[in-house]
């Protein structure tokens, strides 16, 4: 371990001692209504209970590439929903893992560098270097709590693999993640569930037993094939996966933006039509730009 790593590790040991306070109003944030923005690819904008959080920031536009690594690119084919400029002030961004796709240069030179991300412990190392100066890491299972206001928001990290096999050795570490919002001391008011660029691998399963109420899961799909291989869900294991996690409403992102995505949305559009009424969750397939609103019946 490099000494960049180990100081890493200790501060983000500190950090999970206890929660982090972030700043806002002392009280009377709002827990009834929540909505999450599709920005394209993995970004998302999603706001309730006081916060304000960006996933997988991706703003390049059509044409222009990004680097997947051993010299392997891809080319954007859509432009973003927004620009980072549009964006409001943010709380905290969750970083399923470091690839092009999903952390660019443009959030790299135009997030603010004292943003909070939580994220996996190899793209932390990378942030640190990128001089950003709070990333949070997690391990499978392992959560952060963050509080603003009376509201507290709880992030743990979920299993993922994002290639079968030696594959997953050139790729790197990516999780999932559980996003929890409550207010001090009372159990969750809502749970939202993202995928991550995983296959559907059998460690997903410990998911529902451990939190069998969610309510809302975004699924990284676009069956992205690295050298012919395949390293994200297509429509079929997407659906499998909504079958398996059995999120109340499923959101499918991470679809059509970039030459690697070899399956389209209507891939997993078909298997849903498939499943008919024998899926347990509500499909809600947004256009770029679109916003899926949540009503919580009690605040």
């Amino acid at each position: 371990m490099t000494m960049r790593e180990r100081d890493v590790m200790a501060e983000t040991r500190e950090r999970h001692a206890e929660a982090i306070r972030l700043p806002g109003e002392d009280g009377g944030s709002s827990l009834r209504e929540g909505s999450v923005l599709f920005i394209g690819t993995a970004t998302t904008l999603i706001r309730y209970g006081g916060f304000t959080l960006l996933t997988d920031p991706n703003f390049l536009h059509a044409g222009e590439h990004v680097h997947l690594g051993y010299g392997l690119t891809s080319e954007r084919l859509t432009n973003p929903a927004m620009e980072v400029s549009d964006l409001p002030p943010l709380d905290l961004c969750v970083l399923s893992h470091m690839h092009g796709d999903h952390w660019d240069q443009v959030a790299q030179t135009r997030l603010r560098h004292d943003l909070p991300i939580v994220t996996t412990r190899h793209a932390a190392l990378e942030l640190r270097g990128q001089g950003f100066t709070r990333p949070y890491i997690l391990d499978t299972w392992q959560s952060t709590t963050f509080v603003k206001g009376d509201v507290q928001l709880s992030v743990t990290s979920m299993p993922g693999k994002h290639g079968p096999g030696l594959v997953q050795g050139l790729l790197p570490p990516v999780m999932g993640s559980l996003l929890e919002w409550a207010r001090a001391g009372e159990a969750p008011r809502f749970r939202m569930y993202i995928s991550g660029d995983t296959l559907l691998i059998d460690e997903l399963a410990e998911i529902p037993r451990r939190y069998p109420n969610i309510d809302l899961g975004l699924f990284h799909l676009g069956g992205t094939r690295v050298m012919g291989i395949l390293v994200t869900m297509d429509g079929r294991q997407g659906v499998k996966a909504v079958r398996l996690i059995r999120p109340k409403v499923s959101i499918p992102i991470h679809y059509n933006d970039y030459t690697v995505f070899k399956s389209p949305l209507d891939d997993f559009l078909q298997e849903v039509r498939r499943a008919g009424q024998k899926l347990p969750s509500e499909v809600r397939a947004l256009a770029h730009g679109e916003t899926y609103r949540w009503r919580v019946e009690r605040d």
